[in-house]
């Protein structure tokens, strides 16, 4: 890696020790590329407490909706080969989804998180998420709450079924061999970046731990009207869920499983080309992370802001972050991406991960004199 940037690694590094070492964390991974190559990789802590299997660069963690952006980035590829529109209607391809007047909801509005569909049925379980059809035929049957387009609600899990059949439909395959052979594989990162984790990477996986998102999510559940309604009590984004076999083998693309190194070389190609492989053209990536909506949002009630599929954030950058502190953005005009995934999923703590992307962030910019 380029000498310029060893004292941000040695930061970074001093960073996650002490958060290890202090009991904060049990296991870390930070990466950053910038103008397609590796600048920081650093990992520290253990996959298992149990075991005490230590985490490695390349071990996949569960990161709940940072694999929301995995799920964006198939699509903008596909687009990118002509075999995709954002403004197809999605019951072009999906017939059923035609009930219920849902005939005028396009791509776009789900990637925006403005379909009108945020919510699941109240007794849906997490055995349902592992039927593909059975969650698609739920939302082939909803009745939307609005217009398309007429509000902006966070669609918490049904983001993944809703762009993930439109997928299935146009390509025949599963939205996460999609991924694969179309990303992952091209990216030579096909064993850290899943939407759904085959059988033989299950004991490769990071053991996810609870450190307060339990709590929180139950505190948003009893202070948020809708908070029930787009996350039923069956299937909270916890650590519970995001460590069962069955969920992390099934296609659930609202939630992914990825390492920090394998998603921080994905938005790079996005931005650019990393050995080769760019992912979009220059002309995409202005659209794709252009504010799309920026509206007061129904679940949480605060001023959100969404591109096509990721989140646009003051600061320029556009991505995704998850439930319990991982997150993977890109800063276009940096030519910087950084992730951050942990295994201990928490709440109320200062969102160490966050510190450690505006950490990066600061320090490029300054080197760069932006």
């Amino acid at each position: 890696m380029d000498g310029r940037w060893d004292g941000l690694r040695a930061e970074v590094r001093k960073t996650i020790d002490e958060l290890v070492s202090s009991g904060a964390e049990a296991g870390v991974q930070v990466a950053a590329y910038l103008d397609g190559r590796p600048i920081v990789q650093e990992q520290a802590g253990q996959a298992d407490a149990t075991t005490r299997r230590p985490l490695t660069a390349g071990t996949p963690v569960h990161a709940v909706s940072t694999g929301k952006g995995l799920t964006a980035t198939v699509v903008h590829v596909l687009t990118e080969q002509g075999r995709l529109d954002y403004d197809l209607p999605i019951a072009e391809v999906w017939p059923e989804f035609a009930r219920h007047g849902k005939d005028r909801i396009t791509l776009r509005h789900a990637l925006t998180h403005t379909a009108g569909l945020p919510a699941l049925p109240a007794d849906v379980t997490r055995e349902d998420f592992t039927d593909w059809e059975r969650m698609c035929s739920l939302l082939a049957d909803a009745e939307p709450l609005w217009a398309p387009g007429e509000r902006l609600a966070y669609h918490a899990w049904t983001f993944g079924w809703l762009v993930g059949e439109v997928v299935r439909r146009v390509t025949g395959r599963r939205i996460s061999e999609v991924l694969a052979d179309e990303v992952a594989g091209p990216l030579g990162v096909p064993g850290e970046l899943f939407l759904a984790v085959p059988e033989a990477d299950l004991p490769r996986l990071a053991r996810l731990e609870d450190a307060g998102l339990s709590a929180m999510i139950a505190y948003a559940a009893e202070h948020l009207p809708n908070f029930d309604a787009v996350a039923p009590p069956g299937v909270r984004p916890d650590a519970a869920i995001g460590s069962r076999p069955d969920v992390l083998r099934a296609d659930v693309p609202a939630v992914g499983t990825m390492s920090a190194r394998a998603v921080a070389r994905m938005y790079a190609a996005l931005l650019g080309p990393v050995d080769g492989v760019q992912l979009i053209s220059p002309k995409r990536l202005r659209e794709v992370s252009a504010v799309a909506v920026r509206a007061e949002e129904w679940v949480f009630g605060q001023e959100a802001t969404f591109g096509l599929g990721y989140a646009v954030d003051d600061d320029g950058s556009f991505g995704t972050a998850g439930s319990g502190g991982s997150l993977a953005f890109a800063y276009p005009q940096l030519g910087l991406t950084v992730a951050a995934v942990r295994n201990r999923l928490g709440a109320g703590d200062g969102d160490p991960m966050e510190q450690l992307r505006i950490l990066i962030r600061d320090t490029v910019a300054r080197e760069l004199g932006q």
